[in-house]
């Protein structure tokens, strides 16, 4: 979402050519929406066995096993040419994993937006994995805090979408990374919460990425048996197992859904018990510019930023996420309010021209 957004923004000032790093095949419907935004598109496919190769040699290196996962040595002479006949005026390297294939480019200064502080994301894993995990996480973990460290000194600008992201990338000069926070599309400010309710909670995301399994797991075994009988709905792209079998008479697992923003009106109150994982969670930002109430943590509030009691409600614990649902269940001046207030903060704060100005700003220098 991030990279179509700001694409899609930063084709208004200049001529975007797009390197994507893919591991699948792209059907052609997906680049076409693209198309309309980028002057060229080259998809640089990583086979299976550079995928595996490059993540095994890493055990005899010192990067961090995603970056092995991402990198080859024929595709960096791809991507290298590419550059070379392109002369671009400056690069956006979104995500330190590509980094491997630009940051031998002096040609032109170049940006890497480190989107969220990755370490600290798999340090939160280390801290609720299984003991057989934990090897590989504590590991992944200071690779990850070195090459965060060391891949800065290789670009000449640096974001991230959150303060809390920011301070704590492990390098002296952090403090000149820049906040470039995400924002919503247009459209989700234009519906109203008024559509019947099918179902009381609700949970989207990628429901293969750990913090949201997570997350979903903990609605379903410390949430829902302290409540009133409710029924909550998990959204998202590609379920893993785990959420496949947490569907039941009262919960709801769709997995892809064509149009999320009616899985979010469809629901009384979404809930979001981020406890792992970082950066700013735009389920958050979708559900409250849709007047959708929403109740989450204090980690994920602290990228947000959003008023507690006010646009938001902050849980931490079981007991308060149970106690935050039955008064907005039993409120509904309550409701009201936060659903009201929580899009308007959303609205103001959140948009994507503004938050690629700021990009823009960075890249004119």
């Amino acid at each position: 979402m991030r990279a179509y957004y700001q694409i899609k923004e930063l084709a208004i000032y200049y001529d975007v050519h797009l390197i994507a790093l893919t591991e699948k095949d792209i059907a052609t419907s997906d680049q076409d929406e693209l198309t309309p935004f980028c002057k060229s598109i080259t998809l640089v496919k990583i086979s299976f066995t550079a995928r595996w190769f490059f993540t095994f040699l890493q055990f005899f290196g010192n990067k961090p096993f995603q970056i092995g996962y991402f990198t080859s040595y024929k595709k960096k002479k791809q991507v290298k040419g590419i550059l070379e006949s392109l002369k671009p005026d400056h690069i956006y390297c979104q995500l330190i994993r590509p980094a491997e294939y630009v940051k031998d480019y002096h040609a032109c200064d170049k940006t890497i937006d480190y989107m969220d502080a990755l370490s600290k994301g798999i340090e939160r894993r280390f801290e609720t994995a299984p003991w057989y995990k934990k090897p590989f996480f504590k590991a992944e973990f200071e690779r990850l805090r070195q090459y965060e460290h060391k891949i800065f000194d290789y670009f000449e600008q640096h974001t991230i979408i959150s303060e809390q992201d920011k301070n704590v990338i492990f390098h002296k000069e952090r403090s000149t990374i820049k906040v470039i926070p995400n924002g919503v599309d247009q459209s989700f400010f234009s519906y109203q919460n008024k559509q019947n309710k099918q179902f009381d909670l609700v949970f989207t995301g990628n429901m293969n990425y750990p913090p949201n399994i997570e997350a979903s797991k903990f609605i379903v075994s410390q949430i829902l048996p302290k409540l009133p009988v409710m029924h909550l709905v998990l959204a998202g792209a590609n379920p893993a197992e785990e959420i496949k079998k947490l569907h039941s008479g009262n919960v709801t697992v769709t997995g892809w859904v064509e149009d999320i923003k009616a899985v979010y009106l469809a629901g009384k109150i979404f809930v979001a018990p981020m406890f792992i994982g970082t950066g700013l969670q735009n389920k958050l930002l979708e559900a409250m510019a849709l007047g959708i109430p929403c109740i989450t943590t204090t980690l994920a509030n602290n990228a947000l930023n959003a008023i507690p009691n006010e646009s938001i409600l902050i849980a931490n614990t079981k007991e308060e996420f149970v106690e935050a649902i039955n008064r907005l269940m039993k409120d509904q001046k309550s409701y009201e309010m936060l659903a009201q207030n929580g899009k308007a903060f959303v609205l103001e704060n959140y948009n994507w021209q503004s938050a690629t100005k700021l990009l823009i700003d960075l890249i004119e220098g």
